[in-house]
């Protein structure tokens, strides 16, 4: 995290814990973030021992070979094939190298746990994406284990009730496009990825994957935080997504829930912390949304007002737009939450409005209202209503001066002279005039 995105944090910290404050609901669950990778230990006294990797592939070849291989320090250089169940565990320092064709660790059986290790230089094949560790099977579990110089990363495919847990994987390459996913769940439901780090990969990528949960995991300097299509019944808690090209992205998926992540420092044009598309029945709550170009992004979310999208009890703070909306997305839902600072509440693409939406409850920074008998709502609504952005949306090539002195200059006069002043986009009847309390994550 930048020095000026983390001072950032901690100032939203101390305000979020300003006696002021009432409290809004936080988010619960624990993860294991920033003790992913290899630990230091001894080889336990009777254990069975593999002296090279020859011998390693022998027993693991073998179907009546030793349910429990350990490793000690050093490095075991080949690819290795696992096709019944076993667990290979290491002691600090055992490596895995492969041998740069294929993957260096490929599992094809249930009930396989790899442990302790470190794995390194797999192929480079995007046609086979060639990773660190790939599996098929049920119950394969892989923990405590670092990934590097890998196309790929940890790929579990049509791995059920699998676990990644304490996994580090470190990508290669200045360009994201020319990286593997550093995780990626395809078809494996059921399963769990929790306190893991992935730095400088393509995507962490959960796709038709059903109850998978990401919990307590870092992602960073990446391109999607992590990317969820076809992953009903999924759970996002506690993740800590930053420098990345978009934090959590969500694609026809129905019943998420998405609370308490830090989702910050998305920039560029296509910045975003938080983006749906298409999706129903979601629940989006406790989660900081910070400095990011875009906060939070719906298109075409939900689809019905039935399967309604809930935002409650999150932080939106310093992004150049907080909410961005596709077109009026009736069944959105914003309640309870904390709008701070941003460039921008809310803007609609095409000229629309966010009127269909229930807004109600918030806390904005910008509110001039008042509170006269001290209820702590406002006696006023909170309106947005900005003459810059439907000057834009009339003279497309006045979007050159998006967020500009100049723009704001006409949405500050406007603002003075309500006769000029545009039409309303947003509207909360019932605005806070006080900060709810969203716990940091």
């Amino acid at each position: 995290m930048s020095p000026a995105l983390r001072q950032v944090l901690v100032l939203l910290t101390a305000l979020a814990a300003s006696p002021c404050s009432d409290s809004a609901g936080a988010s619960g669950g624990s993860g294991r973030t920033g003790t992913a990778g290899p630990r230091d230990r001894d080889v336990p006294d009777g254990a069975l021992v593999a002296s090279s990797f020859e011998q390693l592939a022998a027993w693991i070849a073998d179907p009546e070979g030793p349910p429990e291989i350990w490793l000690r320090p050093g490095t075991y250089r080949g690819d290795l094939a696992v096709k019944r169940p076993v667990s290979i565990h290491g002691a600090g320092g055992a490596i895995l190298e492969g041998t740069g064709a294929a993957s260096v660790v490929t599992i094809a059986a249930s009930d396989v746990t790899l442990d302790n290790l470190q794995i390194r230089h797999s192929g480079r094949r995007n046609t086979t994406e060639d990773a660190g560790v790939k599996a098929t099977g049920e119950r394969v579990r892989i923990a405590d284990v670092s990934i590097e110089d890998t196309l790929f990363g940890a790929s579990l495919e049509q791995c059920r009730h699998c676990v990644l847990e304490g996994v580090r994987v470190e990508g290669f390459g200045d360009d994201a496009e020319l990286r593997g996913d550093g995780i990626k769940l395809w078809e494996s439901h059921d399963s769990v990825v929790r306190g893991c780090v992935a730095e400088h990969v393509r995507d962490v990528v959960v796709w038709y994957t059903r109850r998978a949960l990401v919990e307590g995991n870092v992602v960073r300097h990446s391109r999607y935080g992590t990317h969820f299509m076809y992953a009903h019944d999924s759970i996002a808690r506690n993740n800590h997504v930053e420098d990345d090209v978009v934090g959590i992205f969500v694609m026809y998926s129905a019943r998420l829930t998405i609370e308490g992540n830090v989702l910050a420092g998305a920039r560029g044009a296509a910045g975003m912390g938080l983006g749906f598309k298409e999706s129903d029945a979601v629940r989006v709550r406790g989660n900081w949304l910070v400095a990011n170009t875009t906060g939070v992004y719906l298109d075409y979310t939900p689809r019905t007002p039935a399967d309604p999208a809930v935002f409650e009890g999150n932080v939106f703070a310093l992004n150049d737009v907080a909410l961005r909306l596709h077109s009026a997305e009736r069944g959105a839902i914003f309640h309870a939450n904390d709008f701070r600072d941003n460039a921008e509440t809310v803007t609609v693409d095409g000229g629309g409005d966010a009127l269909a939406c229930d807004v109600r409850g918030n806390h904005f920074s910008d509110y001039e209202g008042y509170d006269l008998d001290g209820d702590g709502v406002g006696d006023v609504p909170y309106r947005v209503s900005a003459l810059s952005s439907e000057l834009a949306d009339e003279h497309p090539a006045l979007q050159f001066f998006h967020g500009t002195a100049a723009m704001q200059l006409v949405d500050a006069i406007a603002h003075a002279i309500p006769v000029l002043d545009g039409r309303t986009i947003l509207a909360d009847a019932a605005p806070r005039v006080r900060a709810p309390e969203v716990a940091l994550p």
